[in-house]
């Protein structure tokens, strides 16, 4: 309860120095700002997860070594060597690294916060073999529950002129398939072939978006599912080491279908703009000309246990490769810094073939 309260209380002066802002440019003063955006919240899985597992009673962790080795903080919960996509993101639009939703205080919640959850998924049964995860919706749930506190001091109004500027990043579904439809504990596979599968996502994710939209969000950030055939864990189900076509045709479905579904909330939903960031062309691009990203290995992870490196994901204090910014992957799931930081900087300012229909810099002027 103490926590509650302090974190109550700090969102208190976080919204009055943002709602300060607006009112501010409204009234012709001149705001002395660099960021592009006054906060940015996130939404997703482990690929943007930054410590929001660290205390849960769940097996998708990674606050321990070498998960962090290139990190200034060390182990965060980042499930990667150091930088994630969102963190790539959150410097090019002004903002610092933004705060875990479970650990953050005080002067932490001035520009945002990371409310993603490894494991996670657009179904609340996904990821139930690691047991502690947050889902999409109880994501949504701890972002609402701040509102709340905040609303009834400073007013709906005000709180809305804010919101209204910020930005939402959302990176779901990978988790649905990996940790659910693929798995031979689940019998999702046997009830919904792909494309009904697909359908299923996306329902429930434009009822998800659409309740952020009712809270007041109105710029949407919404990464698209990779090539999901082609990670490690993947790659060591085969002796051959190769591509599975049967995955990636399997997700191809859920990414038409996302973009459909943004064209259709930026006609539905007034005020509000949503972007897809295509993740599986950004991938393709980068193996496709791995050498001139400066990427020698492609296909097997800097950090875990036999074929590719992907049969187990990264071990509790496993020495990783040594030359970590020439590798995809960093385990048998997530990419390398080297990775995110390239995606971030094309989201960010990229053209309509890989973010659409406009680019984060775009976004964020609005």
């Amino acid at each position: 309860m103490a926590t509650a309260t302090r974190s109550a209380r700090s969102w208190r002066v976080v919204f009055v120095m943002v709602v300060a802002v607006v009112v501010g440019l409204a009234a012709g003063q001149r705001a002395r700002r660099t960021e592009l955006v006054p906060a940015m919240f996130i939404f997703g899985d482990s690929l943007i997860d930054n410590g929001n597992n660290n205390n849960l009673p769940s097996f998708a962790k990674a606050n321990y070594f070498p998960y962090g080795i290139d990190f200034n903080r060390g182990p965060t919960g980042r499930f990667c060597n150091g930088y994630t996509m969102v963190d790539e993101i959150a410097e090019l639009v002004g903002l610092p690294l933004l705060p875990a939703y479970s650990e953050a205080s005080g002067q932490q919640l001035l520009h945002g916060i990371n409310y993603a959850s490894a494991a996670a998924g657009i179904l609340d049964i996904t990821g139930r073999n690691f047991v502690g995860r947050i889902p999409f919706d109880q994501q949504i749930t701890n972002f609402q529950s701040t509102l709340d506190q905040i609303t009834d001091n400073l007013g709906a109004d005000d709180v809305a002129r804010a919101l209204a500027r910020c930005l939402f990043f959302v990176g779901m579904g990978s988790n649905d398939y990996l940790n659910n439809y693929l798995m031979p504990n689940y019998d999702t596979k046997n009830q919904y072939n792909g494309q009904q599968f697909a359908d299923l996502l996306v329902q429930q994710y434009t009822r998800q978006l659409t309740t952020l939209y009712n809270l007041g969000a109105r710029k949407f950030i919404i990464a698209g599912i990779g090539e999901m055939g082609c990670i490690p864990s993947i790659l060591a189900q085969n002796e051959a080491g190769i591509c599975s076509e049967e995955v990636n045709r399997l997700v191809q479905p859920f990414n038409a279908n996302v973009k459909t579904m943004i064209n259709d909330l930026n006609v539905n939903l007034p005020g509000a703009k949503f972007i897809y960031i295509d993740i599986a062309r950004m991938f393709q691009d980068i193996v496709a000309n791995a050498r001139s990203y400066g990427f020698s290995v492609v296909d097997r992870g800097c950090c875990g246990i036999g074929r590719n490196s992907g049969q187990i994901t990264c071990l509790p204090f496993q020495t990783p490769c040594a030359n970590r910014k020439q590798y995809v992957f960093w385990d048998a799931f997530h990419p390398t810094e080297a990775v995110n930081v390239i995606m971030g900087r094309k989201a960010f300012n990229g053209d309509p073939s890989i973010v659409y229909p406009i680019n984060i810099e775009q976004l964020a002027n609005l």
